[in-house]
């Protein structure tokens, strides 16, 4: 008898609980912001389907332990067979299936089929980022192969093909696109298998390496939505976030006309190593002659860093995403990266320091090494590698033999809120949630002296 109780109950909580959601509840669909309300009605009919199953048979289960409850005297009936109900049990599951599947497959048939006046874009997703690539005037994208890529051409665009030269490329994570405007999205991964998800779109599909995948919406309502990866990638899937915004033709094709062109990105000069050289003597004051750092000035080792990185933590100094509220140090080198006056010197700078010797720097921190290497590898290697190298293609800057108490100061300022959280920093984004999971600073002095001091080890 407790039992029937039990599973009635089951079912009544189930049933409010589903009912609470519909009218608000956290759990239930977001706001529909395109086209695709009919994966919204497929979704409903597999609820109203499923959900009448569930009350029948949860419900004739609890009559049944009511029913056939124990009692004395009372025999089980024998009846293996009973034609009737196995052909009524056929005929009311195929409908049910029947009435699942078929809006499904309406629903495909529309969601493969893209309109022939749809804007086609790309996606591109590696570890754990998302960029963008738009076709130019010309309408079409150029051709891009794995073999192409490098620092400078992230998406592998084939310099050799004229239709590539005018495309827009957008290397960060925040795209944008007109309302009202059909979208077909080309799907591209360099590396494993994410999924590009827009919920309020009620789109996703996988990106799978060496294939093109697609798909196809039309955004109705203006404002921002979170882009996610739904396929788990790695350590830093759950930090694979960006943002589509939506907005109207004319400001979108004033976002458009301010992103570089492939062929902008291109034709940088090289970096003038004499004037990076010169520029390089007001930093060495604090970071060494030969950017080997001078802790009692808190100036880190540079020496041995990419000059990738360099740059962009430059720029990030002079456009205000480093060096905000609490951030002391930071703050010195927002007037220290003023000096340098344009883009141009920054690369010469950065070039200047990537090519001084990585002299191995004699350890401040103690701690214990073995456990570092376990925290490290465990949360650090993915990006930075087993050797704290660090890559441009995951954007983790090199780690082995830097100056190992700067180290432990900026995990500790992404870990207090003091440095990542501006919107425009997209990497530090990452390192606070990564900082959060290490917040014990001993684990934190204990990673890097896992790290080599050499690059050359």
């Amino acid at each position: 008898m407790a039992l029937a109780v039990v599973v009635v109950l089951l079912v009544v909580g189930s049933i409010i609980f589903h009912f609470m959601q519909l009218y608000g509840g956290p759990w239930y669909f977001t706001e529909l912001a395109a086209d695709w309300g009919t994966i919204d009605f497929t979704i409903n009919v597999t609820f109203w389907v499923t959900g009448f199953v569930f009350v029948v048979a949860n419900l004739f289960m609890a009559w049944c332990v009511y029913k056939f409850r124990h009692k004395d005297g009372q025999k089980a009936v024998y009846e293996p067979e009973n034609h009737k109900l196995e052909i009524g049990l056929t005929v009311f599951t195929t409908v049910g299936v029947i009435a699942m599947l078929a809006p499904g497959l309406f629903v495909w048939a529309q969601f493969v089929t893209v309109p022939e006046e749809a804007d086609q874009y790309e996606v591109l997703g590696s570890q754990w980022q998302w960029q963008f690539r738009y076709p130019g005037a010309d309408g079409q994208l150029g051709a891009a192969d794995v073999s192409h890529v490098t620092p400078a051409n992230p998406f592998g665009i084939n310099p050799d093909d004229p239709n590539g030269q005018d495309d827009v490329v957008v290397n960060e994570p925040n795209m944008h696109l007109p309302v009202n405007r059909p979208a077909h999205a080309l799907l591209r991964s360099h590396d494993v298998l994410h999924n590009y998800t827009v919920t309020q779109f009620r789109v996703k599909m996988d990106l799978v390496p060496g294939l093109v995948s697609y798909l196809w919406f039309d955004p109705t309502v203006e404002g921002t939505y979170d882009i996610l990866c739904e396929e788990l990638c790695g350590i830093g899937h759950f930090v694979m976030r960006g943002s589509v915004t939506v907005e109207s033709q004319a400001e979108f094709d004033a976002w458009l006309a301010s992103q570089p062109t492939f062929a902008e990105t291109q034709a940088i000069s090289e970096p003038d190593m004499a004037a990076g050289q010169a520029a390089y003597a007001i930093c060495a004051s604090c970071h060494g002659a030969q950017g080997e750092g001078n802790q009692a000035l808190n100036g880190p080792k540079l020496a041995g860093q990419g000059a990738w990185y360099t740059e962009r933590q430059l720029r990030y100094f002079q456009t205000g995403v480093r060096g905000g509220e609490g951030d002391t140090l930071g703050a010195q080198m927002t007037s220290m990266s003023m000096t340098l006056a344009d883009d141009a010197a920054i690369r010469n700078v950065a070039a200047y320091i990537e090519s001084l010797p990585d002299t191995p720097l004699d350890p401040t921190v103690t701690g214990d090494v073995e456990n570092g290497r376990k925290i490290y590898q465990a949360n650090c290697a993915a990006c930075h590698l087993d050797d704290g190298r660090g890559t441009w293609y995951t954007d983790a800057p090199s780690l082995a033999g830097m100056s190992d108490w700067y180290f432990v100061t900026q995990i500790s300022n992404f870990g207090a809120g003091i440095r990542g959280l501006h919107p425009n920093d997209h990497y530090g984004e990452q390192m606070v949630a990564m900082a959060t999971a290490m917040s014990n600073i001993s684990a934190v002095s204990y990673t890097h002296l896992t790290l080599p001091t050499n690059r050359e080890v």
